[in-house]
């Protein structure tokens, strides 16, 4: 009997999954064509991303003998001013910004997530200290602030991912706070409180699948947010440093190039490569986060 009863245990869950697979297609086959676009997009840059040694044609930080070379077979976006290949360096540069911006973001989202789901059950002097801490921390531009701290703690990787995640944890830990407060006072989280349930069981089982969409969508939002200081703060000198193949970086390296345009128009257009697949994912990752939007909040396109 125990076997026939785990064989169907088994089966039933198989039926779930399935189900839940099938209506994860279902919803994905009515997403409007700007959703798929950027899914599709993201996809690709995922995989280049992570196979980046193997399309990549040359090494990331591998120097030929002819600085700014002109677009060919060999080179197909040409090299930068000391004769690197741009086209291997903007393969290399997704796994390097994109990796450290998704980085930077989980941790921004543990730390300001957290603290939010903390302040909104506590409700006393810990919510007005962290409160007041992330105003102070938001009054100040967070640019700035970043720049002033890397700086003073350096340009390595881990102190710029350290600071912005420190930086950007504040608007997290805002969103999560305020929709957390809603959900906080419902009869349910009374009920685990009143069977002994300790916080964390609480902020896991209870509040967080509550206020899960809105997060989901933020975080999305705030990819585009990081990716883009990080990108600045290369541009600027300060944030991910040479060799390390960075989009930022790159656009400033090539900047040049940009007089010579009236003379090869392909020269000119290096440095606008980076940039444009900046661009793209921020574009992207927009379109998906618009389309879950609309999705979690029950919003519909009929009149």
């Amino acid at each position: 009997m125990t076997e026939t009863y785990s064989a169907k245990d088994e089966v039933g869950q198989v039926r779930q999954r399935r189900s839940r697979w099938d209506r994860i297609w279902t919803e994905l086959k009515k997403a409007p064509i700007t959703a798929w676009f950027g899914m599709i997009v993201i996809a690709i840059y995922v995989i280049v991303a992570v196979f980046a040694p193997f399309i990549a044609p040359y090494g990331e930080a591998e120097v030929h003998p002819l600085p700014f070379a002109p677009w060919s077979p060999e080179h197909l976006f040409g090299t930068d001013q000391i004769g690197r290949d741009v086209f291997s360096r903007l393969i290399y540069g997704a796994r390097n910004t994109i990796g450290i911006a998704f980085l930077t973001t989980i941790l921004a989202f543990l730390i300001g997530g957290g603290l939010g789901l903390v302040a909104a059950i506590n409700q006393s002097w810990l919510d007005q200290i962290l409160s007041r801490a992330v105003d102070v921390l938001m009054a100040i531009p967070a640019l700035i602030f970043a720049l002033m701290l890397l700086s003073i703690f350096g340009s390595s990787v881990w102190s710029l991912v350290v600071i912005i995640a420190l930086l950007d944890s504040t608007r997290v830990f805002r969103l999560t706070r305020a929709v957390a407060m809603n959900v906080v006072v419902m009869d349910f989280v009374e009920a685990a409180r009143l069977r002994g349930e300790g916080l964390g069981w609480v902020m896991r089982r209870e509040i967080l699948p509550n206020i899960l969409p809105p997060l989901v969508a933020e975080f999305g939002l705030r990819f585009c947010f990081v990716f883009l200081t990080i990108a600045a703060l290369s541009f600027l000198g300060v944030g991910i440093q040479p060799p390390t193949a960075d989009w930022g970086s790159m656009v400033r390296q090539n900047a040049s190039l940009i007089q010579f345009a009236q003379y090869d128009l392909k020269a000119g257009l290096t440095p606008i490569l980076p940039a444009a697949a900046i661009a793209l994912l921020t574009i992207a990752v927009n379109f998906v986060v618009d389309w879950f939007l609309i999705k979690t909040s029950g919003l519909r396109d009929e009149v």
